[in-house]
Formats: C-alpha cells, structure tokens, sequence
C-alpha cells in the first residue's frame, strides 16, 4: 500500500504565537537542480451575493484529506554545494544571486513545469560551455541570472548547486462539499511559498483521503501534529483549482459520506454566529469523523483580511486526552453552532494548544464560483 508519513512540523514565530494546520509532507530534494513553488489557480467570477442571498445549504465535512499540489514554476529550497572535478567546492547558483524562496520560470527561454526540464536545462548548457539562463520570480519581482553549470565529480553530471522542488503534500481536513455543484472547501487558510507569505501558485492540485495512524500530543510551545498516510483506493478524489486567503477550493469527484449529517447545513453568516457553546469536526483514528465540544470566545467580522475571524478553545476533554489541544493537520475542520456551519478550525496559539483562530464558513462560501442550479437552489 502506497503510504506517505505525515510528520513534518510547521514551526511559527512565538511572537505570532500560532501556526498554520496545514502539515506538509517532508519533500525529496534533487541536489542537482532548483525548483521554485508557485500554484496557480484559474480565476473565478465570484457572482454569489450572499448577504442578499436566503440561504445555502452545505454539508459538513471534518474528513481528512490529502492535498497534492504541483506548482508553476520550480521553489528553491536550499543549496548544495558541487564538488568540482578539481576537487573545489562551488556554489554557482547562490553565488549568482539566487536565494532560497526564488521561484524558477524560465531556463534559457522556456518554460519549466518540473524538475527533469530543469536539470535538461543545466545539463545543455553544461556541456555547451555555456551559462544557463534561469528567470525567477522573487517577491513578485522577475528577475534573471546567469549562473555556470559546473561538472560535479560525485553525480558525474553538471549541476548549479541548489535543492529544489516542484511539488507539496500536506494533510489537512475537508470543511464541505455541496453534491449538486461537486463543489468544496477545505484548509480555512492559504498555502504560501516556501519561506514567503505569498500564495503559491497551482499549476495543478488534487485531493484524496488520507487516514490518520496516530497523533502526536500537543503541549504549550511545542504544536502537535496529526500522522497517517494517504489511502490507496481513495473515497475522496478532486481537484484544487483556487488558493486564497480563506482556504483551497474545487470540484470533487467522488463525494464523501459524512454519517453524522444526513442533510445539509445552512451556511451562517457572520452576524448570525455568537460567542459560546459550538462543535467541530474532525478526524482523531482512522477515517472516522468525530464531534467535540469546543467554545468561541470571540467573533470578529472585520479580520477576513488575515481570515481570523473566530478565536476558539477546545473544552472537550476527549479531545484534550488525545491530542492536547489543536494540533496540525485539523486546519479546515468545521465549527458547527446553532445547527449550522458558522466557519473552520485554522492556527493554534503556540502558548496554548486549546486555542486557536477560525474562519467563518460566509468568508469561504464567497470565494467560490457557483454554478446556476446552486445559485437557485439558494432562493
């Protein structure tokens, strides 16, 4: 069976005091060439009103879920030095300026959408006597270096001395899905560049189930983590097209089940969700879908900017006995309040693993893109 452990920790400042629940998979690094990541998403018209809208209904999701994304473009995570066949140490790539969180474009005028194109690149050039050109974006800024591919003595093939990537996996949770439109939800907050806060821009993404082994305990100053692998004969297939602020968004191509709700639940809007008693979903064991109790201790309809529109705390003591708290890979898990979906589980404050910020479930019904049917199922 295909597995892939989940067990890397996203470590956040402790001046911020939380983090991101999206946990990232430990990514194979290619020493002989660079990749930036970047995802792109295609771009949506979003014609849904809901503040003049009657209604939406949704169903609730809390599954875990396997986020697959290949970026535009190659991330420049690192450098590794090339050991020429002189028996110097060179690093050609950072010394012509390139730095980690570079996104890489272009080489010698086109396009590159993986690793080997890269490494095609570096090796022609190479063997030409010549500079390879790459252009990079940088902060949003387009740049272009010329750096010497240099013959390496232990890989026996030229290389510009930089650790790359073209891909990112993570686990993290299903918020809803609507089966009329095929459309979801899922995460509550961005995926960013490699050392940046920009998003990452999608050449293309998908998701598949992922079935949770065990949990790594969360304690105050140090974040726990959700750990499984992704499952082989998937219940759960889509594909991500939208990458925002307030989560990733696409079309499904198997729906879910979630046993918990045999009817879809009314989409609350921000004046409608109060401090107080509340649920969320998620996955402890396995692919079970859970309920715990958790409290929200403040609504604030003015944060979407940084999607934190909910500060929450868990008081479930189930919860509390098994995993501490919030911990990574419950991003997305949905709040339910008054029988309704008010938002999604998305930071846990680093100092305290009981609490944590949410999005409201208005924020990310807005971003995506519906369809006629949905918008007249919605009155």
């Amino acid at each position: 069976m295909f597995r892939r452990r989940l067990t890397a920790i996203l470590w956040v400042s402790l001046i911020a005091l939380f983090f991101q629940g999206f946990m990232f998979l430990p990514s194979r690094y290619f020493p002989a060439v660079e990749k930036p990541l970047k995802l792109s998403f295609s771009s949506y018209d979003i014609s849904y009103d809901v503040e003049n809208s009657k209604e939406i209904r949704v169903f609730p999701g809390g599954q875990s879920i396997g986020v697959l994304l290949h970026v535009q473009g190659i991330i420049v995570v690192g450098q590794s030095a090339v050991w020429s066949a002189e028996g110097k140490k060179c690093d050609p790539a950072m010394n012509a300026g390139l730095k980690p969180g570079d996104i890489i474009e272009k080489a010698n005028g086109k396009p590159v959408r993986n690793i080997d194109q890269l490494r095609d690149a570096i090796a022609g050039s190479g063997a030409g006597g010549q500079a390879v050109i790459l252009e990079v974006k940088r902060d949003q800024e387009l740049l272009v270096f010329e750096v010497n591919p240099v013959f390496c003595r232990e890989t026996k093939r030229y290389r510009i001395g930089l650790l790359v990537k073209d891909n990112a996996a993570g686990v993290g949770t299903l918020t809803f899905y609507d089966p009329a439109t095929k459309t979801f939800g899922a995460l509550g907050h961005v995926i960013t560049d490699f050392g940046s806060s920009h998003p990452i821009e999608l050449a293309d993404g998908r998701i598949v189930d992922a079935s949770i082994q065990g949990i790594r305990f969360g304690k105050r100053g140090q974040p726990g983590e959700k750990i499984g692998f992704f499952q082989d004969r998937s219940q759960i297939t889509g594909t991500v097209q939208k990458n925002t602020a307030v989560g990733i968004f696409g079309f499904l191509f198997k729906l879910p089940k979630n046993p918990l709700y045999n009817e879809p639940l009314l989409i609350a809007k921000a004046s409608q969700v109060h401090e107080g008693p509340a649920e969320m979903l998620t996955v402890l064991k396995g692919s079970r879908v859970e309920k715990f109790n958790i409290e929200i201790l403040k609504v604030s309809p003015g944060s979407r900017r940084d999607g934190k529109g909910l500060v929450i705390k868990v008081c479930d003591q189930n919860l509390l006995a098994q995993s501490g708290g919030i911990v990574q890979g419950m991003s997305g898990s949905p709040i339910i309040q008054d029988n309704m979906l008010v938002g999604a589980v998305t930071h846990v404050f680093v100092n305290d693993p009981t609490r944590g910020y949410g999005v409201l479930a208005e924020w990310m019904i807005e971003e995506l893109d519906f369809k006629e049917e949905f918008q007249q199922k919605a009155g």
